[in-house]
């Protein structure tokens, strides 16, 4: 059976693509910090996936998830953090700010990809998930978006790099998530679509296998409604 990782698995986005891929045969590994909405969504989501809890950007914890996944034919680089919230100006960032939003967004990603490449399989994709933000020009979200922007322009270069795999940027959109509801609190974000509603992009994405490169999932679900 095909096998997954995917950090910040046990809520929002991550924990979406967890159930779509399970539910499509797919064994799954999820990881997070906090080990009981961790463990939770694995048993809600079945016996196909499993948690092992810990921070990725400690290197302990990514030498233990290499050992529980073994090979790999999928890799999704999902956690990530704000920053701060409520979001400040770029000149009100903190140092500590900055450090945790390049360590988290940029540094663990790559350093995660760095210990398991050896482990993806020859059909292997890598998908590193990105926002608009790293394309457009918001107040307050410049420092989140300047590491979404960096993480952007990694995969691109790995890309040209390592073209024996896929790489792919993939921006979700706005979605009904604890962390979007952070960037804007105490604000109602019911209007977003649930991350559930763009499973059928990132699935589709792994069908059709398109080129290296970044792709929004209204494009991807777009395509397949087409098709």
């Amino acid at each position: 059976m095909p096998r997954a990782l995917i950090t910040g698995g046990s809520a929002g986005l991550g924990r979406a693509l967890a159930s779509g891929l399970s539910r499509r045969g797919w064994d799954v590994v999820i990881t997070a910090r906090h080990r009981e909405p961790l463990e939770a969504t694995a048993l809600e989501l079945g016996p196909r996936v499993t948690p092992v809890v810990g921070d990725v950007m400690d290197a302990g914890h990514r030498d233990h998830l290499a050992h529980v996944v073994g090979s790999l034919d999928l890799l999704v680089n999902n956690a990530s953090t704000l920053g701060a919230s409520p979001l400040p100006p770029v000149l009100d960032l903190s140092a500590d700010v900055l450090h945790r939003l390049w360590e988290t967004n940029v540094v663990a990603p790559v350093e995660l990809i760095q210990r398991l490449r050896a482990q993806l399989t020859p059909t292997a994709a890598v998908v590193n998930i990105t926002s608009d933000a790293a394309t457009e020009h918001y107040e307050t979200w410049g420092g989140y978006a300047a590491s979404k922007a960096a993480l952007e322009h990694l995969t691109l270069t790995l890309a040209a790099e390592d073209p024996d795999i896929r790489w792919w940027a993939v921006d979700p959109g706005d979605l009904q998530t604890q962390m979007h509801q952070d960037a804007f609190p105490g604000e109602d974000i019911s209007d977003r679509p649930l991350p559930e509603t763009v499973v059928p992009a990132f699935l589709r994405l792994l069908e059709v296998r398109p080129p290296s490169g970044r792709y929004r999932a209204t494009e991807l679900a777009s395509a397949g409604a087409a098709a």
